[in-house]
């Protein structure tokens, strides 16, 4: 199937990857934008993964401050090589996860970050919270299990909710970049600030 210009640079603008793997997505999925869209992430994933064991050991500091001087944010991206630390899309990246944790407020990076003493905190509530719900006593671990994913997905940067794309986490939008810049890329941390807390 020969696959339309004009398609190919939809995808290519829906995924800022490159004419190849935007013209071969469309040609295994018959020209269907959203499938090859699909396929793209799959792919993304799989080769986050693969990369995963690289070291990285170059990077960028990135520094926002919210219009109004009230809030600033500084992240620290972690790559294999300069180079792909002074692209655009790794700077565009970082600019957007600082415009994340402005306004999304995440408390840590990632759930193995949460502080043990604040999880088992919220554990005892969520399960007073269950008991006097009336919640049978062999389901509560369960649920609250199913509670603490939830609460990573709103205090970690990493799961949350990514703010330029809500079909994706913030761990699924750095596998997308990981596939478009094709190395290892890390956020090693962050720092909120915000004057009067």
């Amino acid at each position: 199937m020969a696959i339309d210009r004009t398609l190919i640079q939809e995808l290519r603008d829906a995924t800022g990857l490159g004419l190849m793997d935007c013209r071969k997505a469309l040609e295994e999925t018959n020209g269907d934008i959203a499938k090859a869209i699909e396929m793209l992430r799959k792919k993304g994933a799989a080769v986050a993964a693969k990369r995963a064991g690289k070291e990285t050991t170059q990077g960028l500091i990135h520094a926002y401050i919210h219009p109004g001087s009230q809030i600033g944010v500084m992240i620290e991206l972690n790559c294999e090589t300069d180079f792909v630390a002074r692209t655009e899309a790794t700077r565009q990246f970082a600019q957007d996860i600082c415009l994340h944790i402005t306004a999304l407020k995440p408390l840590y990076l990632a759930p193995e970050d949460v502080d043990p003493k604040f999880l088992a905190h919220e554990k005892e509530i969520m399960h007073e919270q269950l008991v006097n719900s009336g919640k049978p006593e062999k389901m509560l671990a369960q649920i609250v299990e199913g509670k603490v994913q939830k609460l990573y997905s709103d205090v970690c940067l990493l799961n949350q909710t990514f703010v330029k794309n809500d079909q994706l986490t913030v761990t699924q939008a750095l596998q997308e970049l990981i596939a478009k810049t094709g190395e290892n890329i890390k956020i090693k941390r962050f720092a909120r600030f915000e004057v009067g807390l």
